[in-house]
């Protein structure tokens, strides 16, 4: 091999080399400005993911929008955004007040157990019964009525909104429904938010005559249209004159009916019997 031809092949190998190591100094800087640029994406993701969050928690709740909502007063209501619900024969001198909240389980216990004596004195006349709802088991008011954010639940409102919706087909269907939603079979335990669901409101309704395949009620309970209702008959639980503050409570004349203990509701038909007996006496 001639001098040349040797000098020419080193020289050649080293441009080979030398255009190697700039090709990979190419892919190792294109390599670096994807990482970087990964990473920006990541970071700005992050944030965006923050800042989303944030947002969102800060949203009004839809129950935070629907208090400020346009009260749609059931049938078979009075006063201020239909929130008096006196319910019986006008023959009747006296007047049962009922505190409950929907989801409440000692309520559910009171229906189960007194629920049949209660509704046979009131078709025999002896008393009206004023219904009012309380909704604070979903965790959603203080002392001035004020809806807060991060709640326990909804499903005290929306039973109660659906229970409008019953009361507008008729008291009497409001009633058996009512009867229904306390049922040993469909109420549900206080941290199961079951009545949160409108298809199971709906599933609970079915039992009842009224409004079983009601496609008026149905639509009424899906549509929340008695929603604003329900909130406003919740303001009217938690600004009551009665020294109400946990249901069940029965009030007459002004004056609570308790149990045996002077203190909570008579949770017994014999209990319940006596208390009201003296109530209507007095």
């Amino acid at each position: 091999m001639s001098q040349r031809n040797s000098k020419a092949a080193k020289t050649a190998a080293r441009e080979r080399l030398r255009e190697e190591r700039e090709r990979q100094a190419k892919r190792d800087k294109v390599r670096r400005q994807a990482i970087v640029a990964g990473s920006l994406v990541a970071v700005l993701a992050i944030a965006g993911g923050i800042g989303y969050a944030v947002v969102q928690n800060n949203k009004p709740s839809y129950w935070e929008t629907a208090k400020d909502g346009k009260v749609v007063a059931p049938a078979n209501t009075t006063g201020t955004n239909g929130t008096t619900v006196v319910l019986g024969k006008s023959t009747a001198k006296k007047t049962l007040k009922l505190y409950e909240d929907p989801r409440c389980p000692v309520c559910a216990q009171f229906e189960q157990t007194v629920g049949s004596t209660v509704k046979k004195d009131f078709d025999a006349g002896q008393f009206k019964i004023q219904f009012v709802g309380g909704t604070f088991l979903d965790g959603d008011s203080d002392k001035s009525g004020k809806i807060q954010i991060g709640s326990r639940g909804e499903g005290s409102k929306n039973a109660m909104s659906a229970l409008g919706a019953a009361l507008n087909v008729s008291p009497e269907a409001f009633l058996e429904y009512k009867t229904a939603l306390y049922s040993a079979k469909y109420h549900p335990d206080e941290t199961d938010d079951k009545f949160k669901s409108d298809d199971y409101l709906i599933e609970v309704a079915n039992t009842v005559g009224a409004l079983k395949n009601n496609t008026a009620f149905q639509n009424a309970v899906k549509d929340g249209k008695y929603d604003a209702w329900a909130l406003a008959m919740s303001e009217t639980f938690n600004t009551n004159k009665d020294g109400v503050s946990g249901t069940p409570s029965l009030v007459m004349d002004g004056k609570k009916l308790t149990g045996s203990d002077g203190k909570s509701a008579p949770m017994t038909v014999d209990e319940f019997t006596t208390a009201i007996d003296a109530a209507l006496k007095a």
